[in-house]
């Protein structure tokens, strides 16, 4: 019997992981992930410095969103979708996830967590004989308790990046006018600026996928980045997105998507460059030569 091509993809997905993560184990081992509810957990592991808060949500997965979702009723945008948990290792150190979309879309997830970062590989497989329109999707982080501020004031402990270089927000221009207020959204130069969250669309074009912020004694860094993505968003329940890209599946298509969570103490530079090495294909074609 011949493999169906999504599994596949997804165990040739699993066997990179060691490569683009240091080795999980006891001696480098800082955080544990598990998900309940729709939420995933990110912590420390027993021993290790704590994560600022104690732990990390993630509403994982919040939506699946179809193109055109600009200037459209956010119900129209959503696509229905259910998740499950399929397996979870005692230690906390990796699970695996399935979300089922209304449109029959199947996504496998499989997350690990490594010394100071979570790793996400995700297969995206359309078994329907009809063409998905789920063109990204919102893993919604809430760093209210990482930062130890509120939605009115932990923005100033945000950043993307801007030509290159750690941009704190609120970026200048601002923009304050969109179908739900407020928020921000940084389109990059790949997607149709129509196709991202309703919220204030900014001008600026961010240089890199990369957003994240500051602990509020800015001893840490957390940021996040998927291959491919869609936008990046600072919300309005103290949240950020990197938000991932599908592109629309056709019939019987299977996607691969790669995306990472950073847990790290305060070096925005080595940060950067790390980030930089773990996805090249977001950066300028001269610094990617």
């Amino acid at each position: 019997m011949k493999p169906r091509s999504d599994v596949v993809a997804f165990v040739l997905l699993a066997a990179v992981i060691a490569a683009s993560c240091p080795a999980r184990g006891a001696e480098s081992s800082r955080l544990r992930v598990s998900w309940a509810d729709n939420m995933l957990t990110i912590e420390a592991t027993a021993g290790q410095p704590q994560v600022p808060g104690g732990k990390l949500l993630i509403h994982y997965l919040e939506a699946y969103c179809r193109p055109g979702s600009k200037e459209r009723d956010w119900r129209e945008t959503v696509i229905g979708h259910s998740t499950r948990l399929v397996s979870a290792a005692a230690d906390g150190g990796e699970i695996a996830l399935e979300c089922r979309l209304a449109d029959g879309v199947v996504v496998r997830h499989k997350i690990v967590a490594q010394s100071d970062c979570v790793d996400f590989q995700l297969v995206a497989h359309n078994p329907t004989q009809v063409a998905s329109q789920a063109h990204w999707a919102q893993p919604c982080i809430r760093v209210g308790p990482f930062t130890s501020r509120q939605e009115e004031t932990y923005l100033p402990l945000c950043f993307v990046l801007v030509d290159g270089k750690v941009t704190k927000l609120p970026t200048e221009p601002w923009a304050r006018e969109a179908r739900y207020v407020p928020g921000q959204v940084y389109c990059p130069a790949h997607v149709d600026r129509a196709d991202v969250n309703p919220r204030p669309l900014s001008k600026i074009v961010p240089s890199h996928g990369l957003i994240g912020c500051f602990s509020s004694d800015a001893k840490w860094i957390m940021a996040s980045a998927w291959q491919p993505y869609q936008e990046l968003f600072q919300g309005v329940i103290t949240c950020v997105h990197s938000d991932f890209r599908l592109g629309g599946l056709e019939p019987g298509q299977t996607k691969q998507i790669r995306g990472r969570v950073y847990v790290t103490r305060d070096d925005i530079a080595s940060l950067v460059k790390r980030y930089e090495r773990d996805f090249p294909e977001h950066l300028p074609p001269a610094k990617n030569r």
